[in-house]
């Protein structure tokens, strides 16, 4: 059995998760848009298949509407100014942070035996980076088609799912290296997310963390989350070199940040060095 934290799955939801893995979204409205990215961004990553993992990046430009109303009107309405844009990023992420699927130790241990923590954590961030790139590559592709959606809206969907890969690659090196967050599955993930934020380890308890608007996190994930997509922006380049920028810098900033924050794990581990290949 493939046993996550995955707080905000549902049976009923199983059959749009299919349709997203199989690239044929079924269009529910910007509501579900969070939904969407979390299952698509947990299949991207932990998808060993190259071939595979391309037709899966596929499916993300099409949650911005293009084929479908995801996105939609809301979205486009929701980027009229970087100030909104970045409060409608942080509205998503924190709506999404709950849905992404994340493996337990003994999952990941199961699916990669034999592999000290260290081994383990590499494994982890090269498949993170391969999603991401996947990601960038695909919406710097679908730039380039007849019918292209708002540059917008197609910046925030890629850096919603950019956000859910690195979240997931985040969760999962706490649980390599012995460092789950307390509290329930949705408050580990708002934790880890304060995580991704700051490019550290979890460092407040669930308690401490304060969301509300205005409050000191809200304001540092909204400025994380703007500098991400201005970093997915310069990526949307003429004819396929929006491809390739896209995929290169979404490789090299997933795999940095994962570095970093092994980086930061390691130092603090307690008993990451005694556990055996």
């Amino acid at each position: 059995m493939d046993r996550r934290d995955h707080p905000g799955a549902d049976p009923a939801d199983e059959g749009s998760a299919a349709a997203a893995g199989s690239g044929q979204l079924v269009p529910r409205g910007e509501e579900q848009l969070p939904e969407q990215v979390a299952e698509l961004a947990g299949e991207l990553t932990e998808e060993r298949s190259e071939s595979r993992r391309r037709r899966l990046a596929k499916a993300v430009p099409r949650l911005t509407g293009r084929g479908g109303r995801i996105a939609g009107r809301g979205g486009l309405a929701a980027w009229t100014g970087l100030q909104a844009g970045g409060r409608w990023l942080t509205t998503q992420a924190l709506a999404m942070a709950p849905k992404v699927p994340i493996r337990n130790l003994d999952t990941l241990r199961a699916q990669y035996p034999g592999l000290t923590p260290e081994e383990l954590a590499d494994a982890l961030i090269d498949g993170s980076a391969r999603a991401a790139a996947g990601v960038g590559a695909a919406v710097g592709a679908a730039m380039v088609l007849p019918v292209v959606p708002a540059a917008p809206v197609e910046v925030g969907v890629e850096t919603l799912a950019l956000v859910a890969i690195e979240l997931k690659l985040t969760a999962e090196l706490h649980e390599v290296y012995g460092m789950r967050a307390s509290g329930s599955a949705t408050d580990r993930m708002m934790s880890y997310l304060d995580a991704w934020a700051h490019r550290r380890g979890v460092g407040l308890a669930p308690g401490g963390l304060v969301l509300a608007l205005g409050s000191p996190l809200r304001r540092q994930l909204e400025r994380r989350l703007i500098a991400r997509a201005g970093r997915s922006a310069t990526s949307l380049g003429p004819l396929l070199t929006g491809a390739a920028i896209g995929a290169l810098l979404n490789r090299r900033e997933t795999r940095k940040l994962g570095n970093e924050i092994r980086d930061d794990l390691r130092r603090r581990s307690p008993d990451a060095a005694r556990w055996p290949g």
